[in-house]
């Protein structure tokens, strides 16, 4: 099976993240690495309570990372490495449209 993260920007933007040549993070490197881009990015919860669930996190960090980061291709593998690591995914698509993750 391969790995891959999958960031739906719309109808015609999208950028996948092949997982399988590059080497595994854990899940608390993710989450680290995660929380420090958010912090970096200056994303606001989506919740008004505050409240912020991990699939929350890596769907504010791919919108705010914007096409930008995104076609950054080291910049694309660490969030794809650090999302997968994150959520124990090995194959994830976040729809920044939908304002969904699916696994």
């Amino acid at each position: 099976m391969q790995s891959e993260v999958r960031v739906v920007q719309d109808q015609r933007t999208e950028w996948t993240f092949p997982l399988d040549p590059l080497p595994p993070m854990t899940a608390a490197e993710g989450r680290d690495w995660l929380d420090a881009q958010y912090i970096e990015l200056g994303c606001e919860p989506l919740r008004p309570t505050g409240k912020l669930l991990l699939a929350d996190k890596v769907l504010v960090v791919a919108r705010d990372a914007g096409p930008a980061r995104l076609n950054d291709p080291q910049w694309g593998a660490q969030f794809a490495r650090a999302a997968s690591a994150a959520l124990a995914r090995p194959v994830l698509t976040v729809d920044i449209a939908a304002m969904s993750v699916a696994y």
